[in-house]
């Protein structure tokens, strides 16, 4: 098959319909249906069938459906690098980052760095650092932002800032003007705690469990986002990094750090080998900068 086959089956699975699929590929309703024909003979089978006015995938185009989408996919970043070499743009800047990061970090200094760069497009995407090291390793991306160090021979990673863990608690828990939460005083309580098996979740988890009474963590989630919105909702106490406790604050939990400190550390992660342009320069330095303001803060 060619590409406009697969741009037409694609259509044709959307739509299920032959004359928008037309209009969606700006072509005529005969020139699909030739193109389609036209894959079904190079395949050797139907792929749609006539039903009530309408195209009903068979058995296997429903099979090939995973490929094709996958296909399609990944043909969109080649037309949107031919979209801007087109308009003589600049290459696109692809940024990942792990969700804390995507919500109170990112934003600012993408918009920052627009300002000073506004013919360079960029995208944002939230990803795991596990997934985020794939995409890296895969030049899906230029630069990721993570709170763990990935520790791999292919991945560079350089610390631009640095916080602490915090308590969020619902409103009124903690004592007024309380600077700290002493990890002891968590013993027995009902918290919430994080799914995986990146070091700091692992290293956390130990300290609590070896706290007595153990605090009683009936449910677990997968972000430190989901953590706070069940501190809103009720379900207990939690332990976030310090990007997620300065939006809690906002919303008007209350937040505390650990006693003895937990710190974490904010690392921008990119392939070993990979150009240094002034634009990656201009952001690195501006997420240091928003990232110190926000933690100062």
């Amino acid at each position: 098959m060619r590409l406009r086959h697969i741009e037409v089956i694609q259509a044709l699975l959307q739509t299920a319909h032959l004359g928008t699929a037309a209009e969606l590929l700006q072509l005529s309703v005969a020139e699909v249906e030739a193109l389609l024909r036209d894959a079904e003979s190079q395949l050797g089978f139907m792929l749609f069938a006539s039903v009530r006015g309408r195209l009903q995938a068979t058995r296997e185009a429903r099979e090939l459906q995973g490929a094709i989408t996958r296909v399609y996919d990944a043909f969109e970043p080649v037309q949107r690098l031919a979209d801007s070499l087109r308009f003589h743009q600049a290459p696109p800047l692809r940024l990942v980052g792990t969700p804390p990061l995507v919500q109170q970090l990112l934003p600012q200094c993408i918009a920052a760095l627009r300002r000073r760069f506004a013919d360079t497009p960029c995208s944002l995407l939230g990803q795991s650092t596990r997934d985020m090291v794939h995409s890296l390793l895969l030049r899906d991306c230029d630069l990721g932002l993570s709170l763990h160090d990935p520790q791999h021979p292919d991945i560079h990673s350089q610390a631009l800032a640095q916080g602490k863990l915090f308590l969020l608690a619902p409103h009124g828990w903690l004592q007024p003007k309380q600077k700290y939460v002493a990890l002891q005083d968590l013993a027995g309580q009902a918290m919430v705690g994080l799914e995986g098996q990146d070091p700091l979740s692992v290293m956390l988890a130990s300290k609590l469990q070896n706290l007595r009474p153990s605090p009683v963590i009936q449910t677990r989630v997968q972000t430190y986002q989901m953590m706070r919105s069940l501190v809103e909702a009720g379900e207990g106490l939690a332990i976030v990094d310090p990007f997620t406790a300065v939006g809690a604050r906002s919303a008007g939990l209350d937040v505390c750090p650990l006693s003895p400190p937990i710190s974490v550390t904010l690392y921008a992660l990119r392939r070993h080998g990979s150009d240094s342009s002034p634009l990656t320069t201009a952001l690195l330095e501006l997420l240091t900068e928003q990232a110190e303001a926000l933690l100062a803060g």
